[in-house]
């Protein structure tokens, strides 16, 4: 499945009508929503570092899968909000990576390294 499939797809489960205020409570909502399943996956992972001197175990690979699912859900929602379809954040992001690599700026700070 692509991701501009996903985006379309995943549409079904929201529970706001779209609209193009950003100050709408379904937009807020998928903000918010990300950070919280992004907090939600490093809780578990934490957990697993914490309590299981970090050996994963395929239940905790199935809970991680499913909580980075949520993340997905959430980027794709905000997205779409903003009329950006999903294939284009991924080629965007994949193409700012590149640019970095081949200039040797990886790591670092900001977005133009």
């Amino acid at each position: 499945m692509g991701f501009d499939e996903y985006q379309e797809r995943a549409k079904k489960y929201d529970s706001f009508e779209k609209t193009e205020d950003l100050k709408a409570i379904g937009f807020i909502e998928k903000v918010l929503g990300i950070t919280g399943e992004a907090g939600e996956t490093a809780d578990k992972i934490k957990k697993i570092l914490r309590d299981k001197d970090g050996s994963i175990s395929d239940e905790d690979r199935l809970a991680i899968s499913k909580e980075l699912g949520d993340v997905l859900w959430y980027l794709a929602g905000v997205a779409r909000y903003l009329d950006i379809p999903f294939s284009e954040v991924a080629k965007g992001n994949l193409e700012k990576l590149e640019s970095r690599w081949q200039r040797n700026k990886i790591h670092g700070e900001g977005d133009e390294r």
